[in-house]
């Protein structure tokens, strides 16, 4: 069984009114959706966040904990009806572009969801005033990216078409949730599963520009497998030359570590050592610009709070995602 966490109480007497304004400690909770799964920095003291449940991006300033204004709902971008599960699990920053993916997997119970394939980008727009930063949909979302990654030849010995026809957490199955960039603008794509040889699959994306730009079919180069220790790949993102990697189980049970690797063939990503996670499930992680930090997103749709309830059964006002902040510099 989950943890139980009283999300409300948590937020509301720990961490004091959505207007507070101080630097947040190490932990923090924010309200909003339960399932934070994708986020990026937009500055120093603003990130965005996308979840699994809806089409909403949300902005949030640093030790505040109500998100700045309703957010930027992409269902009619998507091509997706309100509240369609868009299932958006990962994000990375190219420049002021920040592209996004949803997990392209199936439900639970192993059927077909079309909302959930999709790949797509924002712009990020400078505030004026003081005001946060914000986003612009850019381009068109791409929904054949499933089919690219089943048909890539480097991609075969995978056996990824068949992964793809099972839940996303069965045995196998096929799940993407992480999401980085590379040195050169490209991409690598992350899976929660398969795990072929009990080892993660990075994918590399070659032309993500050209395929939110409508101009081409997505381009896959071959995988590279990492040892996770019998995990996958939950969130990444690149700091200087390496990565780092949050690494969790295929299914609903099992651990959580954080891992740096250095994206050189052969060599095996290193857990980060004093980094304890505690009961926190980690879907997303970025650096926070002009300083020396981290932040990790806890996924807690399906934390039991104190009245019994998950998370994201809770009333709006009663939701919210805990935050857990590192030094980049962590071993």
């Amino acid at each position: 069984m989950k943890p139980l966490v009283n999300v409300a109480l948590t937020l509301l007497l720990l961490f004091g009114s959505p207007g507070a304004r101080s630097e947040p400690p190490e932990r923090f909770a924010y309200r909003g959706p339960c399932d934070a799964s994708a986020a990026v920095a937009l500055d120093a003291d603003h990130f965005v966040v996308g979840n699994d449940e809806d089409a909403v991006l949300r902005v949030y300033r640093r030790g505040r904990a109500a998100p700045i204004g309703p957010g930027l709902d992409l269902a009619s971008f998507l091509g997706v009806s309100p509240g369609d599960e868009v299932d958006i699990e990962a994000a990375a920053l190219v420049g002021r572009r920040i592209y996004w993916i949803s997990s392209h997997a199936r439900d639970g119970k192993g059927r077909k969801e079309e909302s959930r394939r999709r790949f797509f980008a924002t712009d990020i727009v400078d505030g004026t005033n003081g005001q946060a930063p914000q986003l612009r949909p850019v381009g068109t979302a791409y929904s054949g990216l499933l089919q690219a990654i089943e048909m890539a030849p480097a991609l075969r010995p995978y056996k990824l078409q068949k992964a793809a026809r099972r839940a996303a957490e069965a045995k196998d199955g096929f799940n993407i949730e992480g999401l980085a960039a590379t040195p050169d603008g490209r991409l690598l794509i992350g899976l929660r599963n398969p795990l072929p040889k009990q080892r993660a699959l990075l994918v590399p994306l070659l032309n993500p520009a050209a395929v939110v730009g409508g101009e081409a079919a997505a381009e896959l180069g071959a995988a590279s497998e990492i040892d996770l220790g019998r995990r996958g790949v939950r969130s990444i993102e690149l700091t200087g030359s390496s990565y780092l990697v949050v690494a969790g189980p295929p299914g609903d049970d099992g651990s959580f570590m954080l891992f740096r690797w250095s994206a050189r063939a052969g060599d095996a990503p290193q857990p980060v050592a004093g980094v304890d996670l505690q009961d926190l499930r980690p879907e997303a992680l970025f650096v926070i610009p002009g300083g020396a930090h981290v932040q990790l997103l806890s996924d807690d749709g399906g934390v039991t709070a104190a009245n019994g309830k998950e998370c994201k059964k809770l009333p709006p006002s009663q939701q919210a995602f805990r935050s857990l902040t590192l030094p980049l510099g962590a071993r």
